[in-house]
């Protein structure tokens, strides 16, 4: 294989292409050998990431306490959009220590204050708490498995945080677990593939929740097109203010409802108090303080076939306890 790859020299357009368009593309460019012959035209090195630059490092030795007997830390410092996948090595060396159970919960508190890379608390373990004044790129919480990542604008600002991005796309992607509270708005496709992790978020872009599978997802504000496509499991819940949410959902694999059970009432409280707990979000604060009334503007977003399985496991735990209670009844007379 190796032998074969870059060598153009060994295609050739065929000329028998009759479509209209086909017909008319001068393929020579791409088909053409570099003049210099000296330079390799497959991969022959390894590509430096320059890991050793890494901001982790620097966490690591003063996370020491928490990593060697569980004290907690609590670290402040600036960061910038060139410090990427902050917190991914630091989790591997938590889970290389204290296994994939990780810390105690807010055993790790980091504090960052500016406009932080990609891939922040990528692949986050659980004890991690992460808290960004500021903004953030792509990829916030990519695979993360559990811990806390809070995202507020910075002090001062004067804009409407549920009317402004503050966090890029791909938010969640393939999270596992943890937990994220972000007092803006994100980009697209918030949520893809997560199966796990809970998150609030003021407002967001298109592909809200796309193939997601598990865990919980409130949305306080406005969101963009084709909401839950290919969403088979987990559930959301959608401030919809202007009552047209349904005009935005992709509905081939979920139902809408109103959000009347208890149980739903109580999770999506506790998620939004959360909320405003750890960002002091304006938009929260103001649903809270008017819950009755923000109440039936909620809809609860969920997947046909995950509401099927979770019926069929009721009826088991059901059928269950009844078989278990005339067990007892027997035994025991």
């Amino acid at each position: 294989v190796d032998e074969m790859v870059g060598r153009v020299d060994m295609l050739e357009q065929d000329p028998t292409v009759t479509h209209t368009k086909a017909a008319q593309l001068d393929l020579s460019g791409i088909l053409a050998r570099p003049a210099n012959g000296s330079h390799p035209v497959r991969c022959v090195s390894q590509q430096d990431h320059e890991l050793e630059k890494a901001l982790d490092h620097e966490l690591i030795k003063q996370a020491q306490p928490a990593l060697e007997n569980k004290s907690s830390v609590a670290i402040e410092r600036p960061i910038r959009n060139v410090h990427r996948t902050v917190g991914t090595i630091l989790s591997g060396e938590i889970t290389r220590r204290w296994g994939p159970e990780g810390l105690p919960d807010n055993t790790i508190n980091l504090t960052f204050k500016g406009s932080a890379g990609q891939s922040l608390g990528a692949f986050l373990a659980p004890g991690i708490t992460i808290r960004l004044e500021g903004d953030a790129n792509d990829y916030l919480g990519k695979g993360m498995a559990g811990g806390r990542i809070i995202l507020t604008p910075p002090d001062g600002v004067r804009f409407r945080p549920q009317d402004n991005i503050i966090v890029g796309n791909v938010v969640l992607y393939g999270a596992t677990g943890g937990e994220a509270y972000i007092n803006g708005m994100a980009g697209e496709r918030f949520g893809i593939r997560n199966s796990g992790a809970q998150a609030v978020v003021e407002g967001l872009g298109d592909h809200g929740c796309e193939y997601m599978t598990g865990g919980v997802v409130v949305v306080l504000g406005a969101t963009g097109v084709n909401f839950a496509a290919g969403m088979s499991g987990g559930i959301a819940y959608v401030y919809d203010e202007t009552e047209l949410f349904d005009t935005r959902c992709n509905l081939d694999m979920v139902d809408l409802e109103s959000v009347w059970s208890e149980d739903d009432k109580r999770r999506l409280r506790e998620l939004i108090e959360r909320h405003y707990h750890y960002t002091a979000s304006e938009r929260a604060k103001m649903i809270l303080d008017n819950w009755e009334t923000h109440l039936p503007l909620f809809v609860k977003v969920m997947p046909i076939d995950y509401r099927k399985a979770l019926e069929r496991m009721g009826r088991r735990i059901h059928a269950d306890d009844e078989t278990v209670s005339a067990t007892e009844e027997v035994y025991y007379g």
